[in-house]
């Protein structure tokens, strides 16, 4: 027991000091458990293939797959819309659409998706965004209290309920705790984020990483002579390639993409295509064609070739109303031509961007000026930058495999940020399964089945760009360090450390009742997850919980709901969780601002937690 105890005292010293990644401070505890031969590699391997980390795998590609979509993100302004700009509408519908979304998806995933949205509708409102991003990191750790699989603590006090023999919990089960922990925050921190957070002043500045792909857009007027054309199956255009058209010396016309929508029998599995507009490309009926120049040409183009001029009205999902170029496939990026480039004097045509890397150049900024017409006869000059276009592959090339240029910004990083917004209908889909599946106990599927089919669809059904894509949205770290802890609870119960534990709660507090035993059970979880991950915390208390409850003949339902809820409430401290931390720049906070809001949030929901938890689960 005393070596076990040792192992779990220098593991949480690790892990308060942050000095070495969490992960790796798990994997060293379990290979020391297994040197002293504490566990048997059996026991020690187990984590691995716990049915709660197969579905924490699971729910991270669910969660990727409904940001990689947009619909997240389509939810989420929707419902901030209709704050307008009262502040105390914007606070609510923050904590309230926050909460909401934090239920499904993991809390860092939540933030990560609402803070530039909070930001922006803070600036809009003529509110400070320090009043209300607090509030978000706090409301996303609030929701993931409403479900099963909102946080991880949740899931593993429904594995020691079930280890002990007892009923699983339902997916719902935490709701009433959850709406409780919701309504808490509003009424407390309503006063305390006005009265500590209103002074702060916006200070920070947009880091100069490069322009985003509308600025992009906009910058160079693309879409202010952007036409959208498609070809029925009477066009003269069908069969032939974009070679043998030669629109842009007949017509002046530049074919940024060909974009074409796969058959299916159901729209929401529809996908589009985006092709750049190569020579050899074969115009198909139904193709739609984004094309850029002026009105009159386009129109005897139209003329010539029997077209329909979509003008803005529809699209090829017959789902956007504007005329607006898309980057699921194709993207754009700014090139910057050196002084020594051998390309400087050659013209556009001459140059070889689209036989060397497939690429093309949509514009020429030079200096202040800016060259959109008839670039191929157009000689380069040092220092210009170049629009270029083509897939998101071609363009990381560039970067890659030529000294006459660099490359601006981060483009594979503003491809990342590209959402495949026509795959929205399917996540959602799918997501509504997955709960559906996880909430009516007549289907008889188990939770982790329902999400390991839910990732799978994401995937098979086109929600990512590809399976790599699908790979990194798993956080690996956080499924090391749950996966390596979990044995450790193994270990203090064969040692009889947990009993131990629960023994000194018992004697010291037992005699009190069983609420003074709760109260007990959650303020040390609550003190402990102030320094260590809020799922090591869960997987070290959980088993003490049900000996401390065994021991004085209660229900252990209640003490354990104390630990998750104990585990998941952390306010007082910027490092606690990944939302807090997240928050921090942009907000502008010190630590000593977690200290003033975040703590008496801490205590006053430790409170209402201990008096009500055994209203809503009876001793």
């Amino acid at each position: 027991m005393l070596t076990t105890l040792v192992i779990l005292a220098l593991s949480a010293a690790f892990f308060v000091s942050g000095k070495v990644r969490s992960d790796i401070v798990a994997l060293c505890a379990l290979i020391a458990l297994l040197v002293f031969h504490i566990l048997t590699p059996e026991e020690a391997l187990s984590g691995f293939s716990n049915s709660v980390v197969v579905m924490m795998v699971g729910l991270f590609v669910v969660g990727g797959a409904i940001f990689q979509t947009g619909l997240a993100k389509m939810i989420s302004s929707r419902l901030l819309k209709l704050a307008g700009k009262s502040e105390l509408k914007l606070f609510l519908l923050v904590m309230i659409a926050t909460s909401a979304i934090g239920a499904f998806v993991s809390n860092t995933g939540t933030v990560a998706l609402m803070l530039p949205i909070v930001v922006s509708l803070a600036l809009n409102a003529g509110t400070q965004p320090a009043r209300l991003l607090m509030p978000l990191a706090f409301a996303s750790s609030m929701g993931g209290m409403m479900t099963l699989i909102g946080t991880p603590p949740n899931l593993i006090i429904d594995e020691v309920l079930t280890n002990a023999g007892y009923e699983p919990l339902a997916f719902f089960s935490f709701l009433p705790v959850g709406l409780l922990c919701v309504l808490t925050g509003i009424v407390v921190l309503l006063p305390l984020t006005r009265w500590f957070l209103s002074k702060k002043q916006d200070r920070s500045e947009q880091a100069a990483t490069g322009k985003s792909l509308n600025e992009l857009v906009k910058e160079y007027g693309l879409s202010n002579n952007l036409f959208r054309l498609r070809a029925a199956t009477t066009s003269g255009i069908v069969g032939q390639t974009i070679l043998a058209l030669d629109v842009r010396r007949r017509y002046g016309l530049n074919i940024l993409e060909v974009r074409r929508g796969e058959a299916s029998q159901h729209r929401f599995l529809k996908t589009v295509t985006q092709r750049l507009a190569s020579a050899d490309t074969v115009v198909a009926a139904g193709d739609v064609l984004y094309i850029n120049g002026h009105a009159a040409d386009v129109e005897r183009f139209v003329k010539d070739y029997a077209l329909e001029l979509m003008d803005g009205h529809e699209t090829e999902m017959a789902s956007h109303t504007d005329n607006r170029l898309d980057f699921y496939d194709i993207g754009i990026a700014e090139i910057l031509l050196t002084p020594s480039s051998d390309i400087v004097n050659q013209r556009v045509k001459e140059a070889g961007f689209r036989d060397k890397f497939n690429v093309n150049v949509l514009g020429i900024r030079r200096k202040k000026e800016y060259l959109l017409q008839d670039l191929g006869r157009e000689r380069m000059h040092s220092g210009d930058v170049l629009l270029v276009q083509g897939t998101w592959q071609d363009i990381a090339r560039l970067s890659n495999e030529s000294s006459d240029w660099v490359v601006l910004g981060q483009p594979l990083e503003e491809a990342a940020k590209v959402t495949l917004d026509y795959k929205a209908p399917v996540a959602a889909l799918i997501m509504l399964l997955m709960v559906a599946m996880m909430v009516f106990d007549f289907i008889p599927v188990a939770p982790v089945t329902a999400v390991m089919i839910a990732a799978m669809l994401m995937v098979l059904t086109g929600c990512f760009r590809n399976v790599e894509a699908a790979y990194k949205t798993i956080n690996w770290e956080t499924i090391m360090l749950f996966a390596g802890m979990l044995p450790m609870s193994i270990a203090l119960e064969k040692t009889g450390a947990s009993e131990y534990i629960s023994d000194t709660l018992v004697s010291g507090l037992g005699s009190y009742g069983p609420l003074a035993l709760m109260a007990g059970i959650y303020f040390t979880t609550s003190l402990l997850t102030m320094f260590i991950s809020n799922t090591v915390t869960a997987v070290l208390m959980a088993p003490i919980a049900l000996q401390s409850a065994l021991q004085i003949g209660v229900s252990p339902v209640p003490f354990l709901f104390a630990v998750t809820v104990a585990a998941s409430m952390c306010f007082a401290s910027p490092f606690s969780t990944p939302p807090n931390a997240l928050v921090m720049p942009a907000g502008q906070y010190t630590f000593m601002d977690y200290i003033k809001v975040g703590l008496p949030l801490q205590i006053i929901m430790g409170v209402v937690m201990v008096f009500a938890l055994p209203l809503l689960f009876p001793f």
